[in-house]
């Protein structure tokens, strides 16, 4: 095997495994230890993976389009699904709670056009701006300081009208999820700190995320995996994450 062949190995076990150990990759290739740290040490120059010790780790992405609007235009297949299995999640009469994410845009889109008395709070403006003009919908909006990507308002003010609420279900947008690490992030301190109070508010919680999310990082952890009910999300994640949901007694939810 080439060099290069062995190397695109090493990639492919990264990205089933999550992480692979210098003593198994020598066994399996055949060759020394030594050439084993060489070819780490390689890929970790080109920025493919993180060396720690007896091995390496994949790295996860930090990937961030700040505004809504140049978010909403990528995975919308993806958001479309996530959406649509999250609806099938609402009752009538419920309070539900969108947070800032564009899948909750696709997921308004489908409240407003369905036939119910549905209750929305929302401090997402595209969300307001859609419900503004379904005549069945009760929609609450949480007001305050509008953030810097101009997605909706997070800051102490609404924190505090956040506080006062108890919606029966909350779909809560994520930049990443890190099962291993039980944490969940997101890029904004102040967006960050509505969604952990919007979480310790609401009966149930869903996490709304592409499956591409359980490899990228934001900034500001502000919750762990198993302050959720569930995660929904496009397609099946790799089995070492669902084992991972399974031991943290986190539901996964599919279309």
């Amino acid at each position: 095997m080439f060099l290069e062949e062995r190397q695109e190995k090493i990639l492919e076990l990264l990205a089933t495994d999550g992480k692979v150990l210098v003593k198994e990759l020598a066994e399996r290739f055949g060759v020394t230890e030594d050439s084993i740290r060489k070819d780490l040490g390689a890929l970790e120059l080109d920025g493919k993976l993180k060396r720690t010790y007896g091995g390496a780790v994949a790295i996860r992405e930090k990937l961030h389009v700040a505004e809504a609007n140049k978010r909403r235009t990528i995975d919308v297949e993806a958001k479309r699904k996530i959406a649509a299995t999250a609806f099938k999640l609402l009752k009538p009469g419920d309070m539900i709670y969108l947070d800032v994410s564009t899948i909750n845009i696709a997921l308004a889109d489908l409240i407003a056009r369905a036939d119910g008395d549905f209750k929305i709070v929302t401090n997402m403006i595209d969300v307001l701006l859609i419900l503004a003009r379904a005549p069945k919908v009760d929609v609450i909006f949480i007001g305050g300081k509008l953030n810097r990507s101009r997605d909706g308002f997070c800051d102490g003010l609404a924190t505090e009208m956040i506080s006062r609420l108890k919606p029966d279900l909350a779909f809560v947008g994520v930049v990443g999820v890190d099962v291993k690490d039980n944490a969940v992030s997101t890029y904004q301190i102040e967006d960050g700190i509505n969604k952990a109070r919007v979480i310790g508010s609401s009966k149930k919680n869903y996490i709304i995320a592409e499956a591409r999310k359980f490899s990228t990082d934001g900034n500001y952890t502000f919750a762990r995996v198993d302050d959720f009910d569930g995660v929904i999300t496009d397609c099946k994640p790799k089995a070492d994450v669902l084992d991972a949901l399974s031991d943290l007694n986190v539901e996964i939810i599919l279309p």
